[in-house]
């Protein structure tokens, strides 16, 4: 008997559970692991005696079974309850939910997003009349005071929440490949992974007409309402493609005749001095995460390694600023 007379060895407890225990008594498996709150006791035999906390981890053999009054103990869910739960996951997962009335309004208006749900307040539905109109969706109208969507607490959603699939651009060599006389631009990123910035970069690219953002699926920001919302509808314009591996990416890029250029804050060349050879070639713009930068890998696949000189002694941007200004400097010929 461990720890209490309501465990005992049966069927239907899976073993491998920590058992909080108070009235030590004798412990039947010897195998048992007791963690002590006052040093510690490891290999259970005999009786021990006394009022202390310590917890009892029982061995995957026998199984056990409660008996009498509720117990701390934690027991395994059954099977068809995590792959229920799995699946529920599964399917959040390929789905996001947009917020805010100009993020909201601009996926109602673009033909190439798949639109599963729309709810909104009855002041937001006056809003988007028109982009509700446009979509032929059927808006559900609901309390502001308890609106019925998993946002964070946080989101500020201006009474309007759409459920969307993730836009998919297509292959980056189709998405990327430029046309006769063309020198596009393009935005890589190296594990940026706040939405805010990824948002922020979404709408310098749009309107600086870079062909597209391009992040790894790992370790950078997803397509989210957070980001939407930064991106203030340019996720519907701008593609932003999410690949395996950043390196590859970059490695095609380059057969596609793109000149990668990295942004260093260390670097012994500046971006303006760069910028004017650049006119007339496709240009890729790599930049880091805040902190930590480009990776080793990333940098040693670019061309060049630049800075941006701040006008006074010292200076720095962050990673969305940077982008804005690189992409200026660069300018786009042709895109």
């Amino acid at each position: 008997m461990v720890g209490d007379p309501g465990i005992e060895p049966s069927v239907g407890l899976p073993g491998g559970v920590t058992v909080r225990c108070r009235t030590l008594q004798p412990v039947a498996h010897p195998a048992g692991q007791i963690q002590s709150g006052a040093g510690g006791v490891n290999g259970v035999s005999g009786l021990f005696l006394g009022r202390v906390d310590f917890f009892v981890t029982l061995p995957k053999t026998p199984v056990w079974r409660m008996r009498g009054q509720q117990k701390d103990i934690t027991m395994k869910k059954p099977k068809w309850v995590v792959e229920k739960e799995r699946s529920k996951r599964a399917a959040a997962a390929e789905t996001v939910w947009l917020f805010g009335l100009h993020a909201v309004r601009d996926a109602l208006q673009n033909p190439a997003r798949d639109r599963l749900r729309l709810v909104v307040t009855k002041n937001a539905a006056d809003k988007l009349a028109e982009a509700i109109a446009t979509s032929g969706m059927e808006p559900e109208i609901a309390d502001p005071r308890k609106f019925p969507v998993p946002l964070d607490p946080g989101s500020v959603h201006q009474g309007a929440a759409l459920e969307v699939k993730a836009l998919d651009w297509g292959a980056l060599r189709d998405v990327c490949r430029p046309g006769a006389g063309q020198s596009p631009r393009v935005v890589l990123l190296d594990r940026v992974s706040d939405p805010h910035n990824v948002g922020a970069i979404l709408r310098s690219a749009e309107v600086f007409g870079a062909r597209a953002v391009i992040a790894p699926s790992r370790h950078s920001a997803p397509e989210t309402g957070a980001l939407a919302k930064t991106a203030s509808g340019a996720l519907e314009r701008q593609p932003y493609l999410r690949i395996g591996n950043l390196g590859d990416a970059m490695e095609a890029l380059k057969d596609l005749g793109y000149t990668i250029i990295g942004m260093d804050g260390e670097a012994p060349e500046t971006l303006a001095a760069l910028a004017p050879q650049m006119s007339d070639r496709p240009v890729a713009v790599a930049l880091g995460a805040e902190g930590p930068g480009l990776r080793d890998r990333t940098k040693s696949l670019c061309d060049y390694l630049v800075r941006i000189d701040p006008a006074g002694g010292f200076g720095s941007l962050n990673v969305s600023n940077a982008a804005a200004v690189s992409l200026y400097a660069l300018g786009t010929q042709g895109s």
